[in-house]
């Protein structure tokens, strides 16, 4: 059986390792349908077609038109890494004005299995609404990789790629 898994990604530095977290997560088993926000879309910009074809699949950063046809199948898990501060506070407060966060908020409400990694630096962390969206998210079913248990902002180098992807598998049942 084919596990498709949305990776979707916010524009922070690790994005820049996006092809090689495909990779693993194909050698995992995963079919991965990569998802971008605007921004992260714009920094990756020359590497969208090659990202497509790593992926097979359309890279997505945008709503599809109404009558145009979904073009990925269902998702088995989602990864939203990195997920900057504005991704995971618009996420948690329910905003889906952009693609990535309108499928990441119905995901919480289908069920699927979904784990987040904050990047963000340490003054935007100690801003009160991030710790109530970290945990409204986690309340929320979301695995949210954050402190003790995942980034921990200004000590997480490299950025915890395996560890989200090791949750990913855990909670799909790999």
């Amino acid at each position: 059986m084919t596990r498709n898994l949305y990776l979707f990604c916010a524009a922070a530095e690790p994005v820049f390792d996006i092809a090689s977290v495909v990779e693993e997560a194909q050698a995992r088993g995963w079919d991965v349908c990569l998802g971008l926000t605007p921004t992260a879309a714009d920094w990756l910009e020359g590497s969208i077609e090659g990202l497509a074809a790593l992926t097979g699949r359309p890279v997505r950063s945008t709503y599809k038109r109404p009558q145009d046809p979904d073009v990925w199948p269902p998702a088995h898990a989602l990864l939203f890494a990195p997920a900057t501060f504005n991704t995971v506070n618009a996420w948690a407060l329910g905003l889906t004005d952009r693609f990535t966060l309108g499928v990441a908020a119905e995901a919480l409400g289908q069920g699927t299995p979904t784990v987040a990694a904050p990047c963000l630096n340490a003054q935007l962390a100690r801003h009160p609404q991030f710790e109530q969206s970290v945990t409204t998210l986690r309340g929320a079913g979301v695995s949210v990789l954050y402190g003790e248990d995942g980034y921990v902002p200004g000590q997480s180098a490299p950025f915890p790629w395996r560890l989200a992807l090791d949750t990913v598998d855990a909670l799909a049942g790999a």
